[in-house]
């Protein structure tokens, strides 16, 4: 795992002598430190005594030859490398200025120039993400103080970050007298870094759940890319720039975001180990670092393959995370809509496979339907626990594919309404019926929608899942009995006749039950205001109803009465557990 773990000063990592290069992989996150990290870094060094610890360095050791120079892929600890070389670049531009002829200073600048490229080729000693610029940038800082040859200006250099640090660090030290910037630098060179240098990248993300860096660590997605790009240069399958294209497709499907990219793999594989090209000796449990060694032996096999069916199963799996936009006008496009409010992405691996066995509609949207009750279910009683889901759902798999029948639909249902797999009807109906808001609030709001939506029609429509500018619900829950603790005059006269303890009683029992909650789109408007004044709210043209009275299919009641009473919650909460249960109820 840990080939080598070192204690180094500055001087040792960028030495010279050693034919080391430090590659920060070209598609890795770009520099993002910003100023505040700057001036840390600055002030460690410079107010500390000398030989004071900075932090560490992980590298991936890529050694073909102890001829050739080492190359060392910088997994962690490039914000804290680059940020050293940037303030090295900062010095040798400084010590340039002083044009002194003196032994002394020959000897320094020729040091620190060799810090900063190799000694026997004009190419730097790091070598930079080329994401948002980054090498593009160093290059042309490398040139403008004239360690290697002058380079184009890039194209808006001066408003990034690696233009902006290196300029920090000219006016740090823009005052500094000759001796001031060798004293500097000596501190610099006297700094300490633990090196720790591993065999592969899955070992290196192990490192990062057992260390704490200061610096950014990566994603296991990160790694996988890197590793990916890699292979399919090393492989001659495509060059790392077509490579990080298809890439791209990958992650555009998955809407560019870590945790939909990560889950995607981790599901990618528990929807396909049955088969003998896919499945990993060895792996029990696809843990985030399994995940890196997973991928990593998979895309060593047969890196073409398995990236072209990668970028394939992605395009299929935004369908589960954007119905509404790739799965538009077919009969399933509602039901992927409810499995994605109902918080049910563990199936994901399952339809992965589905969408891929099954070729009719009116299956798939048979056994999408089944599975949002299914975890309406589980999400209420939290049954089975959350870390068997991705098992099940991975043997679901492997049964269906291993059945001779055809009747997949048949399959699911049998196979997830076993004992071990689903809970009992009547713990899902006391659920229901009790605090159900405290139980999950986000299926609360699910199955208050999900009523609404089932007795809408075209005329009576609203989008009860927009969101708004902020990407918050516009839509959320209304509690008609308020739950804040100091209870209004008004709601103590109505709900227990001034009984101020008997109206805290009924609040602590009845508040967060299914019948005194509803849908509204002007929570903070309504409040804690008069039972009256909720329901016959009014926008501010006076011209449409804003409270109970707007037309929800959920306050077709309310909107009637005159006052709330406790007797009405409890009503309440029977005829929408009774509704639920209807649309929810598994026959098993």
């Amino acid at each position: 795992m840990i080939q080598s773990v070192n204690k180094f000063q500055v001087s040792d990592i960028f030495n010279p002598n050693k034919r080391i290069k430090y590659i920060v992989p070209k598609y890795q996150r770009e520099y993002i430190w910003s100023k505040e990290d700057w001036e840390t870094l600055f002030n460690d060094i410079y107010e500390n005594e000398d030989s004071h610890f900075i932090g560490s360095l992980i590298c991936v050791s890529r050694s073909e030859s102890s001829l050739k120079i080492n190359p060392l892929e910088v997994i962690d600890g490039q914000q804290r490398i680059t940020t050293l070389s940037l303030l090295f670049s900062a010095i040798y531009k400084k010590l340039s200025l002083f044009n002194k002829s003196d032994e002394e200073y020959i000897t320094e600048k020729s040091n620190l120039r060799y810090q900063l490229v190799q000694k026997e080729e004009p190419e730097p000693i790091i070598s930079l993400s080329l994401q948002n610029k980054n090498n593009d940038d160093y290059l042309y800082i490398l040139g403008q103080i004239g360690v290697l040859p002058e380079s184009d200006y890039p194209l808006n250099y001066g408003n990034r970050r690696l233009s902006k640090t290196y300029q920090y660090f000219e006016s740090r030290i823009f005052g500094f007298t000759y001796k001031e910037t060798i004293n500097l630098l000596k501190k610099i060179n006297q700094t300490l870094l633990v090196m720790i240098e591993v065999s592969n990248q899955s070992d290196a993300f192990i490192l990062f759940e057992s260390i704490n860096n200061t610096g950014v660590p990566l994603s296991a997605i990160d790694l996988i890319k890197n590793y990916t790009l890699a292979e399919a240069e090393k492989q001659n399958v495509l060059n790392i720039d077509d490579a990080f294209k298809k890439w791209q497709l990958i992650a555009e499907n998955l809407n560019n975001d870590y945790n939909y990219q990560e889950r995607f793999f981790r599901q990618f594989y528990n929807a396909y180990k049955f088969r003998k090209d896919i499945r990993i000796k060895g792996v029990n449990r696809e843990t985030r670092s399994n995940l890196i060694k997973i991928y990593e032996k998979l895309l060593s096999k047969n890196i073409e393959g398995i990236f072209n069916e990668l970028i394939e199963k992605s395009n299929k799996y935004r369908i589960f995370i954007k119905p509404q936009e790739y799965a538009s006008g077919k009969i399933y496009t509602q039901s992927l809509l409810d499995l994605l409010h109902v918080e049910a992405a563990p199936a994901y691996s399952f339809l992965l496979y589905l969408f891929e066995k099954e070729q009719d509609d009116h299956i798939k949207k048979n056994i999408i339907d089944f599975l949002v009750k299914y975890f309406v279910r589980r999400n209420l009683t939290n049954f089975p626990a959350t870390y068997e889901l991705d098992t099940i759902f991975s043997k679901l798999v492997e049964k269906c594919e291993l059945s001779e029948s055809d009747n997949i639909d048949k399959i699911v249902i049998s196979f997830l309404t076993k004992s071990e797999y689903l809970s009992e009807q009547n713990i899902f109906e006391e659920k229901l019926k009790g605090q159900l808001y405290l139980e999950n609030t986000d299926l609360a709001r699910f199955i208050l929608c999900y009523l609404e939506q089932k007795n809408q029609n075209k005329e009576t429509y609203v989008d009860l899942w927009q969101k708004n500018e902020k990407n918050k619900y516009i839509w959320t829950i209304e509690h008609i009995f308020p739950e804040g603790e100091k209870i209004p005059k008004p709601w103590v006269e109505m709900i227990s006749n001034g009984n101020i303890e008997k109206a805290e009683k009924l609040q602590g029992e009845l508040v967060h039950t299914l019948g005194n909650l509803t849908i509204t789109g002007f929570n903070p408007e309504l409040s804690n205001r008069p039972f009256l004044d909720k329901r016959n709210m009014k926008d501010r043209a006076g011209k449409k109803y804003t409270g109970y009275k707007n037309g929800l299919y959920l306050n077709k009641n309310i909107a009637k009465l005159t006052k709330w009473t406790a007797e009405d919650i409890k009503i309440r909460t029977q005829n929408l557990t009774s509704e639920a249960i209807k649309y929810f109820k598994i026959y098993n």
